[in-house]
C-alpha cells in the first residue's frame, strides 16, 4: 500500500485575491524562531540566576558569612574589653586628681582634657559603608579615647614627678601616714564631713577623723615640723598642734598625756611618738581627733595617708570612714 505523503507547507488567506497563497518561510524566519528560544531560555536563565543568589548562598559566600559572623562577635569582645581598661583609667585619673595632685598642690586636668572630644567628628566617616560601622566606629572611639587618656596620664605622672623631685624637703613636712597604728584599720572610727554630735545628737560637721584606740596608745607626727602648741584647749582636751611649713598644720587631740622632753618650738620628724591617746576634752570614748589645715583652710584627712596605705586599704578606709556616722567628740 502506497504511503501517503503529508503536506506541511502553511497557507494563509489573501483577501485580495480570495485566494489561500502558500507561505514561504525563509532563513530570517528561522533565525527569528531560534533568536526567540534563545531569549526565553536566557530570561529563565536570568530569573533562575536571581533566585539562586538571592535566597542560595555560594560556598564563599557562605564562608564569608561565618568570617563576618566571627569579626562581630570578636568586635563585641574588644567592646568589653575596652570598657574595662576605660575603666581602670577612671580609676587612675580619679587618684591622680584628688590624690596625687592633692599632695603636690598643682592643678587639676579637666576631664574634657584627658578624654577629648571624639562626638563629633568625620574621623570615622569612612567606615559608614560598612555593614557593621556601628560597633566599628564605637570601639575606634573607645580606642582613641583610652590612647589620649593613657597620653594625657602619663605626661600627668611626668609633671608630678619633676614637682616630687623638686619639693623633696616639702615632702618630708607634708602630713603622709595614719597618726595612730592602724595597718588592719580596724581602728578607723569617723571620717571627716557632716556626722552626728554624739552628745548634742544634732548633725554638725565633723572637721576631722576619729581614730578609737585603748589609753595610752602611741600618737605619731605625721609629717617633719615644729610643735606649736601642747596643752588643754575647750572642745579639744589635751592637744598637741603641729606646723609642718608650707602652709600645713596638724591637730592631736583628746590626748592623755605628752610624750616626755617634748615642749612648744620642738622639732619633731614623721613617725616620732609625740604623745598618747586619751579621752580628754568633749570626748564620748577613748580615742584620737585628727585634723589637716592647709593654708588656713580645714582638708580631709583621708586624702594624706599615701606613704601608709595601698590603693585597696585606702578605699577600704574611705568605705569605713563613710559608714559610720556618729563620731566620738
Amino acid at each position: 500500500m502506497p504511503k501517503l505523503k503529508i503536506d506541511k507547507s502553511h497557507y494563509r488567506f489573501n483577501p485580495h485575491t480570495l485566494k489561500y497563497e502558500k507561505i514561504v518561510r525563509g532563513w530570517g524566519y528561522y533565525a527569528g524562531v531560534v533568536l526567540g528560544y534563545i531569549g526565553i531560555g536566557a530570561a529563565f536563565g536570568v530569573l533562575f540566576f536571581f533566585i539562586y543568589t538571592s535566597f542560595m548562598q555560594s560556598p564563599q559566600e557562605r564562608q564569608l558569612a561565618d568570617e563576618n559572623n566571627r569579626l562581630r562577635a570578636q568586635y563585641k569582645v574588644l567592646s568589653h574589653q575596652l570598657d574595662d581598661a576605660l575603666k581602670v583609667m577612671d580609676d587612675i585619673c580619679e587618684r591622680d586628681e584628688n590624690f596625687y595632685r592633692v599632695i603636690l598642690e598643682t592643678d587639676s586636668l579637666p576631664k574634657s582634657l584627658r578624654t577629648g572630644n571624639y562626638d563629633f567628628t568625620a574621623r570615622y566617616d569612612k567606615w559608614n559603608d560598612m555593614r557593621a560601622s556601628a560597633i566599628v566606629k564605637e570601639n575606634t572611639k573607645k580606642m582613641d579615647i583610652l590612647n589620649r587618656m593613657l597620653y594625657v596620664q602619663s605626661a600627668s605622672f611626668d609633671e608630678l614627678v619633676k614637682l616630687a623631685q623638686q619639693s623633696e624637703d616639702r615632702l618630708k613636712h607634708i602630713p603622709a601616714i595614719q597618726p595612730v597604728l592602724n595597718k588592719d584599720l580596724k581602728r578607723t572610727a569617723s571620717g571627716y564631713g557632716r556626722r552626728m554630735d554624739p552628745i548634742y545628737q544634732t548633725i554638725r560637721f565633723h572637721k576631722g577623723m576619729d581614730f578609737s584606740a585603748p589609753v595610752g596608745t602611741e600618737i605619731f607626727a605625721t609629717g617633719a615640723g615644729t610643735i606649736k602648741y601642747m596643752g588643754w584647749k575647750q572642745g579639744y582636751g589635751n592637744l598637741v598642734i603641729i606646723d609642718h611649713g608650707y602652709g600645713y598644720i596638724t591637730y592631736y587631740a583628746h590626748i592623755s598625756k605628752f610624750k616626755k622632753g617634748l615642749f612648744r618650738g620642738c622639732k619633731v620628724n614623721r613617725g616620732d611618738v609625740i604623745a598618747f591617746v586619751g579621752n580628754t576634752g568633749k570626748s564620748t570614748g577613748p580615742h584620737l581627733h585628727y585634723e589637716v589645715h592647709v593654708d588656713g583652710k580645714v582638708q580631709n584627712p583621708q586624702n594624706y595617708y599615701y606613704l601608709d596605705l595601698s590603693p585597696e586599704q585606702y578605699d577600704e578606709m574611705i568605705r569605713i570612714a563613710a559608714s559610720n556616722g556618729k563620731m566620738f567628740d
